[in-house]
């Protein structure tokens, strides 16, 4: 322990030397003591190394503090100059040189630059190769120092350090004597690995090198000479070098035994030192679905039994839980530390011992707020390479200790719960560095199952989250339980849970449910048990994180209901950041699968349930009623007539946060809360913020129990607009977007919701015009924040399209005009969701027949179309595909007033753009062919005459042909085709005696027997059968084709290595079937040959699958075929008719066996009394 010490005294002399009188000017010491020394020369005598000795003393403990004025670069000078001055055979003088360099470095904060650096390393290699052992302490402290932040100036000397000879790994070895000497080896090695941004990092075979060296020194038992603090700080050194190597060197772990040696070693060092645990575990873990080795010696029945491995059968079972762990040989950290039950810790609760490295982002997409007392914590590790750093210090912990905390054991055991935090902040690093796929096949060694009768719990992360007496270590293993939950919605989507435990083994998706249902019974504990505000918001987010992967569909009632009867008390509590994560979580449960039965019932309690909860773990909780004022507003009284009354009990959640987010605050803050309102007579913004998420989730997934609340909501959102702080209105315009687009769904043709149970359009009416009277078009009009902005325009969109023909003729003009206008924003958020805006306007019944309206649109997007951003461009591709829709609708109507009055220049100008479009990337392509189809379907002959027309024409239709045959998304492949079968649907163009005909038909044929997607097949196959002329076909060769192509198509209907397209293999004949009869319908003379031919090979198969198609009339698919048995069997008679019309050649007995076949097919569908009969023996036929 001595060197201990002499650490210890080092890093505890400036905390001395501040009591001193403050120097005169800053930095005059260190100058005046930094002049003395370099005036000496070099000088063996014994007085001179004496000066030398006082003037190290002197410069080390000389007062630096913050804001010393010492120069980096004067400080570098000062000790190259130093080591000039000392020879290498003086080893005391050497020692004291090395406590200065690392004194001077570590307190002052300098990183030494490259050229002085290259001295003082081959300085210090030479010292440690010749000066004697018991100096190599001080001067690998000194080396540790100054690679700190250098790594990639080291290339050169890195043989000499990591060679196979090199002087790190030798004294880093496990035969190295002194254990000390041992640790600071491991803490050099630790520094090299550190990163900096823009600089080169280690190359491969070093960071191999150190990440075995840091493996071995883990994986290594305590030696007998070592002590358990030295040991502490080894096990330290060695994760934080490893941790560096994952962050900063981007390390992958390839190799499933470097990972899983790796994972078994940090599960084991993040129990280390836990009070009441030992646990043994094999050098290597093995990704499994099943339970991993547990090797747990066996310890006393007392030990086994701890009531957190318990399910608590009541909540004041669970209150016992803390009193049970304290009886359990606790006692001693209870008293010492007071950590678990006083107050919570100082500093940040968060991961802080690599600074911001090891901090886990918010995973909810909520930004997450910073923890009281956080500090500078939260600067990240790597961009603030100055700032100081508990691993960089070898004494960083010392001065963490007061008199009070009780000494040595003491000390040990919060050495201990910073190896703990270290493994997790380490375990966090490499969860982020692989794959997720990969990280699950461990998902057994550190998330909890359901212990079996008569078993003890396995230890996992819920352990340490459990019974871990830091309460940063606990916040640090949830963390990275968070971390592991984050994106598991696939993985945990394979759960169900089942009662059938009669089976011979259990199932994996039975194993996932009662990992998932231990995960919930754990963290309810915790949050019952936990007293520390930081660790609590961990808790809680953590709650998040597991209900928004959970699969509740496939899970048993109640587990949602124990959340949430949980965590309602946690609203009101005193801490600003617990209430904001319990909003969160509400928020979580009701955006998962929403909507879901169990939540519905849960938003339908009374209002005081739950609310005054008697927890003695959860206090400062008001009144139950105290959110129960409601706002009052000009337009309630009115809405209250109309509103339709869908729940009479009303939805306690949205009072509560319509609550937080409009009403004062009516008690004091706490400390948190104050530092987040800043003076604000509301509730500090983080909650307001929360509050207002929440309710657009309800919006979103429970709209039904939401529309009760649509004027005080619209009330709410008027105020949330009306604010200065910009995040508050950009909530306010979402939840006004999600209010909207709630509304849309309840008026949707297909919507399941009944008439008298829909808001009424002239409630929607009235709380449109108050949202447009109100602060929306000011928000519009923010050019300060182009991100309000746009959410503002997208909320504009979300109006209900009956609802704004109701509206008053200004407050239309004001929209239309508001989002002409935006969309020549310099903003690419801006302009991006007004192009989407107007592609929603131009939808409107009331605005698509108005031609100046549907014009300046037109030339908004196209001018969008041409933006640098992909974004924009995507979105006016898709706005400009609404158009056209429109040009279709409205040449459909009886009045042609419309194609007459629409420019054809702006016609030109649309295909010409449509074409760029189309070779653009795939997001913007999808649409602009859908509107290339389109704006060909609504050419009129008197456009198609014109010769400018002619060649835009040939142009936009080999864009198509090139489309459907080039190997993109399908979904473009598919808007391709169906654009083909727009195109074939103007008789207008010379479909058929055109070049480009057989260059169409050929591409769509291709694509209906070779395509991999069936979708794309199924489209091409319905463009062939749109022409309905046989002139519009072509030459007889070019009918045989589509004939022949589509035959095979039938054939190879099944053939596909996708299992998920089976599910369309129905849909498919259907639609070739119906290509067939089609074709057959239409059939000439010359034709009859050739299917007369493919009859002969194919007719048993074709005649088959046309049964199938005959019988299978309630299939529906997406291509608009006909459903009634009736309409599908008349297509066969009105074939048969017209083939029996044909005039055949002479001698030409083809026309003979069509009809025989075809009426085949009549009889077997028909029995002589007409009704259907049974397909029975049809491949004999």
């Amino acid at each position: 322990m001595a060197a201990a010490q002499v650490v210890g005294s080092l890093s505890s002399g400036p905390a001395q030397e501040a009591q001193r009188e403050p120097p005169l000017e800053q930095g005059r010491g260190f100058r005046c003591l930094s002049a003395r020394l370099c005036a000496l020369r070099p000088d063996d005598s014994s007085s001179s190394r004496t000066e030398i000795h006082l003037l190290f003393d002197q410069l080390i403990s000389e007062n630096y503090s913050e804001g010393s004025g010492v120069a980096p670069e004067d400080v570098s000078t000062l000790l190259v100059h130093a080591c000039r001055l000392v020879p290498l055979n003086q080893n005391h003088l050497v020692s004291k040189l090395s406590q200065l360099i690392h004194h001077l470095l570590n307190t002052l904060q300098v990183i030494v630059d490259e050229q002085n650096l290259d001295f003082l390393l081959a300085y210090t290699i030479s010292a440690i190769q010749q000066c004697s052992s018991w100096t190599h302490m001080q001067i690998l402290q000194a080396l540790a120092a100054l690679v700190y932040c250098n790594g990639s100036k080291c290339q050169k000397y890195l043989p000499d350090l990591l060679g196979k000879s090199g002087l790190l790994m030798k004294l880093s070895d496990l035969a190295q004597s002194d254990p000390e000497v041992r640790r600071a080896a491991v803490h050099c090695m630790a520094n090299l690995c550190l990163s900096v941004p823009g600089q080169p990092y280690l190359e491969e075979p070093y960071q191999n090198i150190c990440f075995q060296a840091f493996l071995t020194t883990l994986q290594s038992p305590k030696s007998s000479d070592m002590d358990d603090i030295t040991f502490c700080m080894l096990l330290q050194n060695a994760l934080k070098g490893i941790q560096s190597l994952l962050n900063g060197g981007k390390m992958k772990l390839t190799q499933t035994d470097e990972l899983g040696a790796l994972l078994a070693v940090l599960k084991k060092t993040m129990f280390h030192g836990l009070p009441g645990l030992n646990i043994e575990m094999p050098t290597v873990l093995y990704p499994t679905p099943l339970p991993q080795y547990d090797g747990r010696p066996p310890i006393k029945p007392q030990q086994t039994e701890s009531s957190t491995s318990r399910p608590a059968v009541n909540k004041r079972k669970k209150s016992k839980v803390k009193v049970k762990k304290i009886q359990q040989g606790e006692e001693e950290e209870e008293e010492s530390s007071g950590e678990r039950e006083v107050a919570p810790v100082t500093g940040s609760g968060r991961l802080n011992s690599h600074k911001g490295d090891t901090q886990c982002p918010s995973a909810l997409g909520v930004p997450s707020l910073p923890l009281a007392g956080s500090g500078a914590a939260g600067k990240d590790q790597v961009s603030s390479s100055f700032s100081s750093s508990i691993w960089k210090r070898v004494s960083s912990s010392e001065s963490d200790y007061s008199d009070a905390e009780g000494g040595m054991q003491s000390q040990v055991r919060s050495y201990q719960a910073k190896v703990r935090q270290g493994a997790l902040a380490c375990f966090l690093s490499t969860i982020k560095s692989i794959e997720k796929k990969v990280l699950y096949g461990y998902w057994s060694a550190f998330v909890p199952d359901t212990p079996e009768l008569g078993s003890p719990q396995s230890v996992s992360l819920m352990t340490l989250t459990l019974k871990d007496p830091s309460p940063k270590t606990r916040a640090c293993a949830l963390q990275v339980l968070s971390a592991i939950l984050e994106g598991s919605k696939q993985f945990l989507s394979v759960a169900e849970d089942t009662s059938d435990h009669r089976r011979a083994f259990t199932p994996f998706s039975v194993m996932i449910a009662s990992s998932i249902k231990e995960l919930h019974r754990c963290l309810l504990l915790a949050l019952v048990a936990e007293s520390s505000s930081q660790t609590l918001t961990q808790i809680i987010k953590c709650l998040a994180n597991l209900v928004s992967n959970s699969p509740y569909n496939r899970l048993k009632l109640s587990l949602l209901t124990k959340v949430w009867n949980q965590i309602k008390p946690y609203i009101r509590h005193k801490d600003v950041n617990v209430r904001v994560s319990s909003l969160t979580l509400l928020g979580a449960i009701v955006s998962t699968h929403a909507p879901l039965p169990e939540v519905q019932l849960l938003l339908q309690q009374p209002c005081s349930s739950g609310l005054s909860n008697s927890n003695s773990a959860t206090p400062h909780v008001s009144p139950p009623d105290w959110w129960k004022k409601a706002p009052s507003g000009p337009f309630l009284e009115e809405a209250a007539v109309s509103s339709p009354k869908v729940s009479s009990e009303p939805c306690w959640l949205i009072r509560l946060c319509i609550s937080i987010v409009v009403l004062p605050k009516e008690d004091a803050c706490s400390g948190s809360d104050a530092a987040s309102t800043g003076g604000s007579t509301y509730e500090p913004f983080p909650l307001r913020l929360e509050a207002l998420q929440v309710l657009a989730h309800l919006a979103r997934g429970y709209f039904s129990m939401t529309q009760v609340y649509l004027m005080e909501l619209g009330e709410v959102i008027c105020k949330c607009l009306g604010e200065a702080d910009p995040s508050v209105q950009l909530h306010g315009a979402k939840l006004l977007e999600e209010l909207g687009t709630g509304l849309i769904q309840q008026y949707k043709p297909d919507s399941s919701i009944a008439p008298d149970q829909r808001v009424p359009v002239t409630l929607v009416v009235m709380f449109w015009t108050a949202m447009l009277n109100g602060p929306l078009p000011r928000a519009l009009q923010n050019s300060e924040h182009p991100t309000l902005q746009a959410s503002a325009c997208d909320a504009l969109s979300s109006i209900l399209p009956e609802a704004f023909s109701n509206l008053l003729g200004d407050r239309q003009i004001l929209c239309i005009t508001m989002l002409l206008g935006l969309n020549d924003s310099k903003n690419r958020l801006v302009k991006a969701a007004t192009s989407r805006a107007l592609g929603v306007y131009v939808l409107f019944p009331c605005l698509r027949q108005d031609v100046i309206f549907v014009a300046d649109t037109a030339n908004a997007i196209l001018m969008s179309l041409q933006d640098k951003s992909l974004n924009v461009r995507a979105k006016a591709a898709w706005s400009l595909g609404n158009l056209t829709d429109t040009l279709i609708v409205n040449m459909e109507t009886p009045d042609p007033s419309f194609q007459e009055e629409f420019s054809g220049l702006l016609l030109l100008k649309m295909l010409r753009s449509a074409i760029e479009a189309s070779k653009d990337k795939d997001k913007v392509k999808s649409n602009a062919v859908r509107a290339l189809g389109n704006l060909l379907h609504f050419l009129q002959p008197s456009h198609i005459e014109k010769p400018r027309f002619a060649e835009i024409i040939e142009e936009a239709i080999q864009a198509l042909i090139s489309t459907v045959l080039i190997e993109a998304a399908m979904k473009v492949r598919w808007n391709a085709c169906y654009a083909m079968g727009n195109v074939f649907k103007n008789s207008a163009l010379p479909l058929g005696t055109a070049l480009w005909t057989s260059q169409a038909y050929n591409a769509l044929t291709s694509v209906v027997t070779s395509c991999k997607n069936f979708k794309v097949r199924i489209r091409s196959a319905a463009a062939l059968s749109v022409p309905g002329k046989r002139e519009h076909y072509g030459s007889v060769d070019q009918y045989a084709q589509i004939w022949n192509a589509l035959v095979t198509a039938l054939q190879k209907s099944e053939d596909t290595t996708d299992f998920l397209e089976f599910k369309y293999c129905a849909s498919l004949r259907t639609q070739i079937c119906q290509a067939l009869i089609h074709l057959l319908s239409l059939a000439s003379a010359s034709d009859l040959s050739c299917i007369k031919e493919t009859l002969e090979l194919n007719g048993d198969m074709v005649q088959s699958y046309i049964l199938q198609f005959l019988k299978s009339g309630t299939e529906r698919d997406d291509t608009g075929a006909p459903h009634s048995p009736q309409e599908r069997d008349q297509m066969v008679k009105t074939a048969l008719e017209h083939i029996s019309s044909v005039q055949a050649l002479a001698g030409d007995t083809s026309k003979r066996a069509i009809m025989g076949f075809l009426e085949d097919i009549l009889t077997v569908y028909f029995d002589p009394s007409g009704s259907q009969v049974a397909l029975l023996g049809l491949t004999n036929r």
